[in-house]
């Protein structure tokens, strides 16, 4: 916001002075717009080269946090295997998303709140009675269930098959967000995202082929599909139920629902523990430093989906997830976890090639009209300039250029 306004005075400036170099006629106002254009032009680009480069960094924070994760995941069940148990205590860490966003808020906000203040403030997210028992029960509680099938579904998924497959079928769940946005909120029809869905599911199918549809192979694609599918059903519902957050309420929902799985879900890696399902022989012999670890990247890996727009463009954060699926590709090579196959690498390619589609703006097909059309501008001739006898002519359509320039 202070770019644009920034940007906006300027542009009123060096219009203004134009304007006057056109009945004037002097020379050191024309050089005056130019500074005031050129310092304009600097300033603006600045701004974006600052985002630009924080979203590289964005891209490769989010890009390593996915992938070791997952690939953290894969080296505990090694030595502790209980998908449900690492869900919960990962789960769990989201408490911190609250407390974490208020340090960020009396670093930043101008406005010191106390958090009793803040966290009333943000519980506005949930109507004019704030949380409730019933709005935790019927707007907050399904969000935390979904929040859990989908972690932990994907770590059953990653017993069954390879990370590479995994993190490259979990992209479909872009596909899906679109398709269900398509027939819940009735979001516009894109012919191009149609076609990204498609390549999401052929990729699905080949990826199954590429194993020979081993029942092994198959449960494993079964249970990351189905995870895709719930973290696609959070997000739609989420927006048709509560609608937009912002980052406050954004960290105190996912505190909540933190909160909630610590107090309401405890009681199933208990029971997991005496039926001997995901038992372990003292608490010491657990592997602490990979489940810290898994759960301290997935933290890490929610706060910069979730508050990374703030600081660079949301389609940087999103390629830092397709990114992931080549990182976990040459993990897995060196493991030798993953036998590459033509049809497993093309299945691959489509997936994420789908899921690069889907990033593209609902205005796509507009810009690249607008951009063919000012290429074309810029290939025809330059007419040649006028004779002496037209002086006043040219002088004119200098000024109209000049004004014509900076107001666009």
């Amino acid at each position: 916001m202070n770019s644009k306004r920034g940007e906006d005075r300027p542009r009123e400036n060096i219009v203004g002075t134009a304007d006057g170099q056109a009945m004037v006629g002097g020379a050191g106002a024309e050089s005056g717009a130019g500074r005031q254009s050129l310092n304009c032009c600097v300033r603006v680009t600045a701004v974006q080269v600052r985002k630009a480069i924080w979203g590289v960094a964005m891209v490769m924070c989010v890009c390593s946090s996915w992938a070791g994760s997952t690939q953290l995941a894969k080296l505990t069940f090694k030595q502790y295997d209980a998908p449900f148990t690492l869900t919960w205590f990962a789960t769990t860490w989201n408490c911190l998303f609250f407390p974490l966003y208020y340090i960020g808020h009396l670093c930043k906000s101008p406005e010191r709140q106390t958090p009793k203040q803040r966290f009333r403030e943000c519980c506005r997210f949930f109507g004019d009675d704030g949380l409730t028992t019933k709005v935790f029960f019927t707007k907050v509680a399904p969000f935390g269930l979904l929040w859990i099938m989908t972690n932990y579904l994907y770590l059953q998924a990653l017993r069954k098959i390879n990370s590479t497959d995994v993190s490259a079928l979990f992209c479909c769940n872009k596909a899906f967000v679109f398709l269900l946005s398509w027939i819940v909120l009735r979001d516009r029809f894109m012919g191009v995202r149609i076609v990204a869905a498609i390549l999401a599911i052929a990729g699905i199918v080949m990826l199954t082929y590429a194993d020979g549809f081993h029942s092994h192979s198959v449960i494993g694609i079964t249970l990351v599909v189905a995870s895709a599918s719930a973290s696609a059903l959070y997000k739609v519902l989420f927006k048709l139920v509560l609608g937009s957050a912002k980052f406050g309420e954004a960290a105190l929902f996912l505190t909540i629902v933190g909160g909630a799985n610590l107090v309401f879900m405890s009681f199933v890696p208990v029971i997991l523990y005496f039926t001997h399902v995901e038992y372990f022989t003292s608490i010491a012999d657990l592997p602490w430093a990979y489940l810290c670890g898994v759960a301290g990247l997935l933290l890490a890996f929610n706060i910069l989906v979730n508050f990374g727009i703030a600081i660079t463009y949301p389609t940087l954060i999103s390629l830092g997830i397709v990114l992931s699926v080549p990182v976990n590709a040459m993990v897995d090579l060196y493991t030798c976890d993953i036998h590459f196959n033509t049809v497993r690498l093309i299945a691959v390619f489509i997936i994420c090639l789908g899921f690069l589609m889907l990033l593209l703006p609902e205005d796509w097909d507009q810009c690249l009209i607008e951009l063919s059309t000012k290429l074309r501008k810029r290939e025809q001739p330059v007419e040649p300039a006028e004779t002496a006898n037209s002086s006043g002519l040219n002088w004119t359509r200098r000024a109209r250029t000049s004004m014509s320039t900076f107001s666009h």
